[in-house]
């Protein structure tokens, strides 16, 4: 199995990339554990909010992880990342907001600090390793068919992680392990707990963030008014970035049927409310769009999430080229929100992917 190759393992202290490593171990790879200190002490957020990626708690955090290093006994390397987080992922969430967009750190962190910073930082201290494993619930394999690397959705469809990895390269896939992506999550949990992992029932991490989004964006107050398509006023709100595509509640306005927000406004401080109907699309645009297997054609039906807890749903692509797509749903979704990424699958297959800059 593993041959004495040297795996260096992403590890975070859950249950699933803990797993991930003493499977290796058993595996007989030599393992070494490293961690991401990404929390910026002198930000504004001083006290412990909850179980999710940016928060308070890192400390306590990392000296967990350091134990179970211990425990599997495997070396443990913490990585400063502050610096490299706050210009990569802050300031991307914080732009996207005020920019009227509804952002995606957790893919820009995958394939920017998890499989980029992360291991490169590793190797900046002399430590050098065949492969880089991480506890994603998601599948890598090289193809025949392709003749290349390929990524596959995880076997447990309600924890698949692959709609995050949809940017990683080539040259990462090839040295990617990613153990979890065989098993369910009850799996995971059973085999954790039988071989003694105190995080056996430790909660997953629900969100990047888990307090007040302001918390980051860090924008004062700014009065605007809450409007419908035609321009007609319907109540105010204090900051426009305090909303999000779809999003029912928090809206405080009195109306013969449920409102949603169906339109943001920057330039003018508008949020745009209108009733349950009007938050469907027909399709939409995709930029930046990165791909694993070969560019789509026009006419083909794949699948696609257009979020990360979405099943996928059915499209036909009409127009593809290498930095751009446009898709039409073949059932209208609902709340596509510019800023999101659009993944297209194959099946069980990864085609690749891009930030949804425009609806149709």
């Amino acid at each position: 199995m593993g041959n004495g190759k040297r795996v260096l393992a992403g590890l975070s202290g859950g249950v699933d990339s803990s797993l991930a490593a003493l499977l290796l171990k058993e595996q007989g790879y030599d393992v070494i554990g490293a961690t991401m200190a990404i929390f910026d002490k002198s930000g504004p957020i001083g006290r412990a909010i909850g179980n999710a990626c940016y928060d308070a708690h890192e400390k306590d955090d990392i000296e967990e992880t350091k134990a179970i290093a211990a425990k599997i006994g495997i070396p443990f390397i913490v990585c400063d990342c502050v610096d490299d987080y706050k210009k990569l992922i802050l300031k991307y969430f914080r732009e996207e907001y005020l920019a009227g967009r509804t952002p995606n750190p957790c893919v820009k962190c995958n394939y920017l600090m998890k499989f980029g910073i992360l291991p490169e930082m590793v190797k900046k201290q002399g430590v050098n390793f065949d492969f880089f494993a991480t506890g994603h619930y998601a599948q890598v394999e090289y193809s025949d068919e392709y003749e290349q690397y390929v990524l596959k959705k995880g076997i447990d469809p309600k924890k698949d992680q692959s709609y995050f990895l949809y940017r990683l390269s080539q040259e990462q896939l090839s040295t990617i392990i990613l153990p979890m992506g065989k098993f369910t999550k009850a799996e995971t949990r059973k085999m954790a707990k039988e071989r003694g992992l105190e995080v056996h029932d430790k909660p997953d991490s629900q969100d990047f963030y888990s307090g007040d989004y302001n918390d980051i964006i860090g924008e004062p107050e700014r009065e605007g008014n809450i409007v419908d398509k035609e321009g007609n006023i319907l109540g105010k709100h204090k900051g426009f970035w305090n909303y999000t595509l779809g999003q029912r509640k928090g809206l405080g306005i009195a109306f013969s049927e449920p409102l949603y927000v169906i339109g943001l406004n920057p330039k003018q401080n508008e949020v745009i409310a209108g009733i349950e109907e009007n938050t469907f699309n027909k399709g939409c645009i995709v930029k930046d769009a990165s791909f694993i297997l070969p560019i789509p054609q026009g006419g083909e039906k794949l699948q696609a999430k257009i979020r990360s807890s979405q099943q996928p749903c059915e499209v036909i692509i009409t127009k593809a080229t290498e930095k751009e797509f446009e898709i039409e749903f073949v059932n209208m979704q609902k709340a596509v929100a510019p800023g999101q990424s659009c993944v297209l699958y194959k099946n069980d297959l990864v085609v690749g992917g891009g930030i949804i800059s425009a609806r149709i």
